[in-house]
Protein backbone atom coordinates (compact mmCIF):
# COMPACT_ATOMS: atom_id res chain seq x y z
CA UNK A 1 0.00 0.00 0.00
CA UNK A 2 3.20 2.29 0.57
CA UNK A 3 4.19 1.59 -2.87
CA UNK A 4 0.70 2.97 -4.36
CA UNK A 5 0.99 6.17 -1.94
CA UNK A 6 4.96 6.78 -2.67
CA UNK A 7 3.95 6.16 -6.44
CA UNK A 8 1.29 9.28 -6.25
CA UNK A 9 4.24 11.34 -4.10
CA UNK A 10 6.37 10.76 -6.72
CA UNK A 11 4.03 12.40 -9.60
CA UNK A 12 3.17 15.12 -6.85
CA UNK A 13 6.77 15.61 -6.34
CA UNK A 14 7.51 17.11 -9.57
CA UNK A 15 5.59 19.79 -8.56
CA UNK A 16 6.90 20.51 -5.20
CA UNK A 17 10.26 20.71 -6.85
CA UNK A 18 9.46 23.04 -9.10
CA UNK A 19 7.57 25.13 -6.61
CA UNK A 20 10.87 25.18 -4.19
CA UNK A 21 13.12 26.22 -7.47
CA UNK A 22 10.70 28.78 -7.91
CA UNK A 23 10.54 30.26 -4.79
CA UNK A 24 13.74 28.73 -3.09
CA UNK A 25 11.96 28.44 0.41
CA UNK A 26 9.95 24.98 1.31
CA UNK A 27 7.29 26.60 3.53
CA UNK A 28 5.83 28.67 0.32
CA UNK A 29 6.97 25.80 -1.87
CA UNK A 30 4.13 23.61 0.93
CA UNK A 31 1.46 26.28 0.77
CA UNK A 32 1.63 27.18 -3.19
CA UNK A 33 1.56 23.33 -3.50
CA UNK A 34 -1.40 22.10 -1.74
CA UNK A 35 -3.24 25.30 -2.93
CA UNK A 36 -2.80 24.55 -6.55
CA UNK A 37 -3.73 20.61 -5.67
CA UNK A 38 -6.63 21.73 -3.63
CA UNK A 39 -8.04 23.53 -6.90
CA UNK A 40 -7.39 21.02 -9.20
CA UNK A 41 -9.29 18.68 -7.04
CA UNK A 42 -12.71 20.78 -6.44
CA UNK A 43 -14.35 19.84 -9.65
CA UNK A 44 -14.02 16.13 -8.35
CA UNK A 45 -16.02 17.17 -4.95
CA UNK A 46 -18.51 19.44 -6.72
CA UNK A 47 -19.27 16.15 -8.45
CA UNK A 48 -19.28 14.42 -5.26
CA UNK A 49 -21.42 16.85 -3.32
CA UNK A 50 -23.89 16.81 -6.33
CA UNK A 51 -24.17 12.76 -6.32
CA UNK A 52 -24.24 12.87 -2.38
CA UNK A 53 -27.61 15.30 -2.37
CA UNK A 54 -29.32 13.61 -5.67
CA UNK A 55 -29.19 10.23 -3.72
CA UNK A 56 -30.24 11.77 -0.36
CA UNK A 57 -33.10 13.34 -2.16
CA UNK A 58 -33.92 10.05 -3.29
CA UNK A 59 -34.04 8.31 0.21
CA UNK A 60 -37.60 8.62 0.95
CA UNK A 61 -38.47 6.78 -1.91
CA UNK A 62 -35.87 4.13 -1.63
CA UNK A 63 -37.10 3.56 2.02
CA UNK A 64 -40.77 2.95 0.60
CA UNK A 65 -38.96 0.69 -2.06
CA UNK A 66 -37.04 -1.45 0.60
CA UNK A 67 -40.15 -1.65 2.98
CA UNK A 68 -42.32 -3.01 -0.35
CA UNK A 69 -40.00 -5.86 -0.99
CA UNK A 70 -38.26 -6.78 1.69
CA UNK A 71 -38.63 -10.43 1.12
CA UNK A 72 -38.25 -10.43 -2.39
CA UNK A 73 -34.31 -8.54 -2.71
CA UNK A 74 -33.97 -9.17 -6.57
CA UNK A 75 -37.15 -7.30 -7.08
CA UNK A 76 -36.00 -4.81 -4.44
CA UNK A 77 -32.74 -4.05 -6.92
CA UNK A 78 -34.65 -4.11 -9.92
CA UNK A 79 -36.87 -1.70 -8.65
CA UNK A 80 -34.14 0.59 -7.37
CA UNK A 81 -32.31 0.91 -10.84
CA UNK A 82 -35.30 1.58 -12.44
CA UNK A 83 -35.56 4.67 -9.48
CA UNK A 84 -31.98 5.28 -10.29
CA UNK A 85 -32.82 5.54 -14.28
CA UNK A 86 -35.62 7.48 -13.67
CA UNK A 87 -34.27 10.39 -11.98
CA UNK A 88 -31.11 10.34 -13.82
CA UNK A 89 -28.97 9.26 -10.99
CA UNK A 90 -25.93 6.79 -10.78
CA UNK A 91 -25.14 5.93 -7.55
CA UNK A 92 -21.52 4.41 -8.03
CA UNK A 93 -20.96 8.29 -9.52
CA UNK A 94 -19.12 9.15 -6.64
CA UNK A 95 -16.93 6.25 -6.19
CA UNK A 96 -14.12 7.79 -8.29
CA UNK A 97 -14.45 11.37 -7.10
CA UNK A 98 -13.93 9.70 -3.39
CA UNK A 99 -10.61 7.29 -4.33
CA UNK A 100 -8.91 10.15 -5.81
CA UNK A 101 -8.86 12.71 -3.87
CA UNK A 102 -8.29 10.63 -1.11
CA UNK A 103 -4.63 9.37 -3.26
CA UNK A 104 -4.01 12.63 -4.22
CA UNK A 105 -4.08 13.76 -0.22
CA UNK A 106 -1.80 10.61 0.66
CA UNK A 107 0.98 11.55 -2.11
CA UNK A 108 0.57 14.90 -0.73
CA UNK A 109 1.79 13.80 2.52
CA UNK A 110 4.09 11.11 1.31
CA UNK A 111 5.71 14.27 -0.87
CA UNK A 112 6.24 15.82 2.56
CA UNK A 113 7.58 12.52 3.99
CA UNK A 114 10.01 10.96 1.32
CA UNK A 115 11.68 14.36 -0.22
CA UNK A 116 15.09 12.50 -1.46
CA UNK A 117 12.79 9.98 -3.43
CA UNK A 118 9.64 12.26 -4.31
CA UNK A 119 10.61 15.73 -4.51
CA UNK A 120 14.53 15.51 -5.58
CA UNK A 121 14.04 12.36 -7.57
CA UNK A 122 17.12 10.74 -6.33
CA UNK A 123 17.87 7.06 -7.27
CA UNK A 124 16.51 5.09 -5.54
CA UNK A 125 19.16 3.03 -4.75
CA UNK A 126 21.29 5.42 -3.83
CA UNK A 127 18.34 6.58 -1.43
CA UNK A 128 18.59 3.30 0.44
CA UNK A 129 21.80 3.48 0.92
CA UNK A 130 22.11 6.59 2.43
CA UNK A 131 19.46 5.44 4.83
CA UNK A 132 20.75 2.31 5.97
CA UNK A 133 24.31 4.57 6.36
CA UNK A 134 22.74 6.54 9.24
CA UNK A 135 22.71 3.87 11.35
CA UNK A 136 26.43 3.54 11.35
CA UNK A 137 27.19 7.76 11.74
CA UNK A 138 28.00 8.22 15.27
CA UNK A 139 25.58 10.67 17.62
CA UNK A 140 22.76 10.17 14.35
CA UNK A 141 22.80 5.87 14.41
CA UNK A 142 19.77 4.84 16.18
CA UNK A 143 18.92 8.15 17.17
CA UNK A 144 15.97 8.78 14.88
CA UNK A 145 12.77 7.74 13.81
CA UNK A 146 13.51 5.76 10.46
CA UNK A 147 10.03 6.75 8.93
CA UNK A 148 11.69 10.21 8.74
CA UNK A 149 15.18 9.28 7.35
CA UNK A 150 15.07 10.77 4.31
CA UNK A 151 14.37 14.78 6.32
CA UNK A 152 17.08 13.60 8.86
CA UNK A 153 19.18 13.23 5.78
CA UNK A 154 18.13 16.48 4.56
CA UNK A 155 18.09 18.44 8.34
CA UNK A 156 21.67 16.63 8.96
CA UNK A 157 23.47 17.44 5.19
CA UNK A 158 25.66 19.13 6.26
CA UNK A 159 27.44 17.03 8.94
CA UNK A 160 26.54 14.14 6.89
CA UNK A 161 28.01 15.31 3.52
CA UNK A 162 31.56 13.11 3.73
CA UNK A 163 29.39 10.01 4.35
CA UNK A 164 26.95 10.37 1.09
CA UNK A 165 29.17 9.28 -1.55
CA UNK A 166 26.59 7.05 -3.21
CA UNK A 167 25.13 10.82 -4.52
CA UNK A 168 26.37 12.12 -8.00
CA UNK A 169 28.07 16.05 -7.70
CA UNK A 170 24.86 17.70 -8.94
CA UNK A 171 22.44 15.57 -6.60
CA UNK A 172 24.65 16.58 -3.62
CA UNK A 173 24.47 20.57 -4.93
CA UNK A 174 20.73 20.09 -5.46
CA UNK A 175 20.55 18.09 -1.48
CA UNK A 176 22.84 21.59 -0.15
CA UNK A 177 20.03 23.97 -1.66
CA UNK A 178 17.50 21.88 -0.17
CA UNK A 179 18.87 21.68 3.10
CA UNK A 180 18.98 25.86 3.33
CA UNK A 181 15.66 26.15 2.14
CA UNK A 182 13.89 24.83 5.15
CA UNK A 183 13.35 28.04 7.21
CA UNK A 184 10.32 29.69 7.39
CA UNK A 185 9.36 32.83 9.78
CA UNK A 186 12.19 31.61 11.99
CA UNK A 187 10.94 28.21 12.04
CA UNK A 188 13.08 25.12 10.88
CA UNK A 189 10.91 22.83 8.93
CA UNK A 190 13.42 20.23 9.21
CA UNK A 191 13.43 20.10 13.44
CA UNK A 192 10.86 18.20 15.61
CA UNK A 193 8.86 19.91 18.11
CA UNK A 194 9.26 17.79 20.69
CA UNK A 195 10.57 14.23 21.48
CA UNK A 196 8.03 11.93 22.26
CA UNK A 197 9.67 10.10 25.10
CA UNK A 198 9.66 13.56 27.04
CA UNK A 199 6.96 15.60 25.41
CA UNK A 200 6.90 18.14 28.57
CA UNK A 201 10.06 18.32 29.00
CA UNK A 202 10.71 19.65 25.36
CA UNK A 203 7.98 20.84 24.34
CA UNK A 204 8.62 24.67 24.84
CA UNK A 205 12.45 24.43 24.38
CA UNK A 206 11.84 25.50 20.59
CA UNK A 207 9.45 28.40 18.80
CA UNK A 208 8.04 24.92 17.10
CA UNK A 209 5.80 24.32 19.86
CA UNK A 210 3.77 26.45 17.28
CA UNK A 211 3.21 24.06 14.93
CA UNK A 212 1.19 21.58 17.15
CA UNK A 213 -0.81 24.32 18.56
CA UNK A 214 -1.58 25.83 15.23
CA UNK A 215 -2.72 21.96 14.86
CA UNK A 216 -4.84 21.74 17.11
CA UNK A 217 -6.74 25.86 16.90
CA UNK A 218 -7.06 25.40 13.08
CA UNK A 219 -8.60 21.85 12.79
CA UNK A 220 -10.85 22.34 15.95
CA UNK A 221 -11.79 26.12 14.30
CA UNK A 222 -12.72 24.28 10.93
CA UNK A 223 -14.76 21.51 12.21
CA UNK A 224 -16.79 23.98 14.78
CA UNK A 225 -17.18 26.16 12.31
CA UNK A 226 -18.14 23.59 9.66
CA UNK A 227 -20.86 21.60 11.74
CA UNK A 228 -22.49 25.33 12.62
CA UNK A 229 -22.93 25.51 9.11
CA UNK A 230 -24.67 22.57 8.37
CA UNK A 231 -28.18 21.89 7.94
CA UNK A 232 -30.43 20.47 10.57
CA UNK A 233 -30.56 17.17 8.52
CA UNK A 234 -26.56 17.12 8.43
CA UNK A 235 -26.26 17.83 12.04
CA UNK A 236 -28.70 15.09 13.42
CA UNK A 237 -26.39 12.97 11.21
CA UNK A 238 -23.23 13.66 12.75
CA UNK A 239 -24.91 12.75 16.71
CA UNK A 240 -23.21 10.59 19.02
CA UNK A 241 -19.54 9.23 18.63
CA UNK A 242 -19.20 10.28 14.89
CA UNK A 243 -19.55 13.98 16.27
CA UNK A 244 -16.89 13.54 19.02
CA UNK A 245 -14.52 11.54 16.85
CA UNK A 246 -13.80 14.67 14.95
CA UNK A 247 -13.21 16.67 18.06
CA UNK A 248 -11.28 14.02 19.24
CA UNK A 249 -9.35 14.05 15.64
CA UNK A 250 -8.08 17.24 16.52
CA UNK A 251 -5.95 16.56 19.83
CA UNK A 252 -4.15 13.28 18.29
CA UNK A 253 -3.20 15.39 15.10
CA UNK A 254 -1.75 17.91 17.51
CA UNK A 255 -0.18 15.13 19.39
CA UNK A 256 1.57 13.62 15.93
CA UNK A 257 2.30 17.21 14.94
CA UNK A 258 4.69 17.28 17.94
CA UNK A 259 6.43 14.21 17.18
CA UNK A 260 6.95 14.27 13.52
CA UNK A 261 9.49 16.54 11.80
CA UNK A 262 7.64 19.98 11.61
CA UNK A 263 7.79 20.05 7.57
CA UNK A 264 5.03 17.66 8.06
CA UNK A 265 2.91 18.87 10.86
CA UNK A 266 2.88 22.79 8.72
CA UNK A 267 1.39 20.72 5.75
CA UNK A 268 -1.49 19.54 8.00
CA UNK A 269 -1.71 23.03 8.93
CA UNK A 270 -1.96 24.86 5.48
CA UNK A 271 -4.12 21.35 4.31
CA UNK A 272 -6.87 22.04 7.36
CA UNK A 273 -7.14 25.89 6.67
CA UNK A 274 -7.40 25.12 2.92
CA UNK A 275 -10.12 22.12 3.65
CA UNK A 276 -12.04 24.28 5.54
CA UNK A 277 -12.29 27.09 3.13
CA UNK A 278 -13.07 24.86 0.68
CA UNK A 279 -15.72 23.31 2.95
CA UNK A 280 -17.67 26.98 3.26
CA UNK A 281 -17.37 27.54 -0.48
CA UNK A 282 -18.77 23.87 -1.12
CA UNK A 283 -21.64 24.34 1.87
CA UNK A 284 -22.99 27.92 0.57
CA UNK A 285 -22.77 27.05 -2.92
CA UNK A 286 -22.96 23.45 -3.50
CA UNK A 287 -24.48 22.57 -0.09
CA UNK A 288 -27.27 20.08 -0.17
CA UNK A 289 -29.89 22.81 -0.29
CA UNK A 290 -28.20 24.77 -2.41
CA UNK A 291 -28.19 22.07 -5.33
CA UNK A 292 -31.50 21.29 -5.09
CA UNK A 293 -32.62 24.52 -5.18
CA UNK A 294 -30.88 24.56 -8.42
CA UNK A 295 -32.51 21.57 -9.58
CA UNK A 296 -35.77 22.75 -8.96
CA UNK A 297 -34.87 26.22 -10.82
CA UNK A 298 -33.45 24.21 -14.38
CA UNK A 299 -36.95 21.80 -13.89
CA UNK A 300 -38.45 24.96 -13.95
CA UNK A 301 -36.71 26.70 -17.05
CA UNK A 302 -37.31 23.37 -18.82
CA UNK A 303 -40.83 23.41 -18.46
CA UNK A 304 -41.09 27.00 -19.50
CA UNK A 305 -39.02 26.05 -22.76
CA UNK A 306 -41.38 23.05 -23.14
CA UNK A 307 -44.26 25.46 -23.24
CA UNK A 308 -43.35 28.24 -25.56
CA UNK A 309 -41.87 25.36 -27.74
CA UNK A 310 -45.88 24.82 -28.39
CA UNK A 311 -47.27 26.28 -31.01
CA UNK A 312 -50.54 28.20 -30.28
CA UNK A 313 -53.60 27.22 -32.43
CA UNK A 314 -54.52 30.09 -34.85
CA UNK A 315 -57.29 32.49 -33.83
CA UNK A 316 -59.16 31.61 -37.41
CA UNK A 317 -58.54 27.67 -36.31
CA UNK A 318 -60.01 28.47 -33.55
CA UNK A 319 -62.92 30.09 -35.44
CA UNK A 320 -63.65 27.51 -37.95
CA UNK A 321 -63.97 24.52 -34.74
CA UNK A 322 -66.10 26.64 -32.89
CA UNK A 323 -68.12 27.17 -36.06
CA UNK A 324 -67.95 23.25 -37.10
CA UNK A 325 -69.43 22.53 -33.22
CA UNK A 326 -72.49 24.71 -34.26
CA UNK A 327 -73.21 22.46 -37.60
CA UNK A 328 -72.82 19.45 -36.18
CA UNK A 329 -75.27 20.74 -33.11
CA UNK A 330 -77.95 22.00 -35.48
CA UNK A 331 -77.68 18.48 -37.62
CA UNK A 332 -78.46 16.84 -34.50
Amino acid sequence: MNDIFNFFGSILGYLLWWLYYLVGNYGVAIILFTLIVKMFLFPFFIKQQRSMAATAKLSVKQKEIQKKYANDKQRMQIEMQKLYEKEGVNPSGGCLTMILPFLVMLGLYYTVLNPLSNALHLSSEAVNKAVAMLNHVPGIGNSFNTQYAQIEIVKNFTNLKPFLGMFSGDELARLESFNHGFRFLGLNLLDTPCDAANIFGTLFRSNLWIIPVLCLVVYLSSQFITTKMMSAVQQQQQQGCVKYTMYIMSFVSAWFACTVPAAVGFYWIISSALGFVQNVIMNKWYGPDALNAQAEARRVALLEQEEAAIKPIPHVAIKEKAGSKKVEKRRK
